[in-house]
């Protein structure tokens, strides 16, 4: 049993985050959730004026990289300059993401690069790049983005779901793989969140209605729903869980 008091399990204090998709939506929250931490927290996005806008917001202990994770060939150049701020990341966290919702009859191959570049190869090329700092310090954690498409067929969702499946996996693998260095791997599956990715669900009330309801609790995600699964994978408390995929969704797929 650890010594660690209560406190001290989910103290991030020293510790360095990179955050990918830390922008908007949840991966802005959990960047957000790892700074009041402790931690130091550098965000990767697109959108530099939003990114930046984040950056000043959370103070010092936050610092930006601008770059696109749906290029293959950005990737490796990226996860140098995350180190540039504050040293090698502790922690990744792969929130970033993509939902181009195209219809089975309608995915185009520039559509399904993007989206699996995004969603599922640049979390493990991000994780590759970093593995080896964490495995010298002997602590790391990855934490990955699944879905509720992970597990569930949605209408216009293929190849975001094959991607997101691929997600869980993915995750199992990273621990098979680095969990003897004392790099624990695991990921979160949000429900019906109001972000960008999700504009078009919220855009109908009716449908999040339904999705409200189809819930075990019987409403949809807050964004600080997602606080403490978070905060427990990238810390101390979790030291002995990898290789999981923890949904936070009310309940969704438990009906």
């Amino acid at each position: 049993m650890s010594s660690l008091s209560p406190t001290a399990l989910f103290d991030l204090t020293g510790r360095v985050a990179c955050v990918t998709g830390a922008s908007a939506g949840l991966g802005r929250r959990a960047a957000d959730v790892l700074i009041a931490a402790g931690a130091q927290v550098v965000g990767v996005a697109r959108r530099s004026d939003a990114l930046e806008g984040w950056a000043r917001e959370a103070g010092d202990n936050a610092a930006y990289v601008v770059g696109d994770l749906s290029q293959r060939e950005a990737v490796a150049g990226i996860a140098e300059r995350v180190s540039d701020a504050f040293g090698p990341p502790d922690i990744l966290v792969n929130a970033a993401g993509i939902n181009t919702r195209e219809p089975a009859d309608e995915i185009t191959p520039e559509g399904w690069d993007v989206t699996l570049n995004l969603n599922l190869a640049a979390p493990f090329f991000l994780a590759q790049a970093f593995a080896p700092g964490m495995r010298d310090r002997k602590w790391g954690r990855i934490l990955n983005f699944a879905s509720l498409q992970s597990h569930r067929a949605f209408p216009a969702g293929l190849s975001y779901g094959v991607s997101k499946g691929g997600v869980v996996q993915m995750t199992r693998a990273m621990a098979e793989a680095w969990s003897a260095d004392g790099i624990t791997a695991n990921a979160i599956g949000p429900g019906f969140f109001r972000t960008e990715l999700t504009a078009a669900v919220f855009a109908d009330p009716e449908r999040a209605a339904r999705n409200a309801a189809a819930t075990c609790i019987g409403r949809n995600g807050e964004p600080s729903d997602i606080d403490g699964p978070v905060l427990f994978l990238c810390s101390e408390a979790s030291g002995y869980v990898t290789g999981q995929t923890l949904m936070v969704d009310g309940g969704f797929t438990a009906k």
